[in-house]
């Protein structure tokens, strides 16, 4: 069934357009929520106390952040600040025993 949005469109090119949108928008929100998601859980994990499972989840992290920069979901500027800051989190951490 097809949208108001396209029904409204008059050319070929924006019917197309508005396809294109809609398909952009539902990848660009799951690929936003994965890095969303992966930095609340470092953050998490870097106020719990076991800093190997901090160190996991923070690469993870970065790792998710990176995707949705080189994607253009997320500007990398933007991701390079959340990456640094989770970076700092986990250098706050105490080290673990040896």
């Amino acid at each position: 069934m097809r949208g108001r949005e396209e029904r409204l469109a008059n050319t070929k090119s924006a019917k197309k357009r508005i396809r294109q949108n809609s398909r952009r928008r539902v990848r660009n929100a799951r690929i936003r929520t994965r890095a969303r998601s992966s930095v609340r859980s470092a953050r998490q994990a870097v106020e719990g106390s076991d800093r190997n499972a901090g160190e996991v989840a923070v690469k993870s992290a970065i790792q998710e952040l990176d995707r949705a920069a080189s994607k253009g979901v997320l500007h990398r500027n933007n991701a390079a600040r959340r990456k640094s800051r989770l970076q700092k989190q986990l250098a706050k951490m105490p080290s673990a025993k040896k």
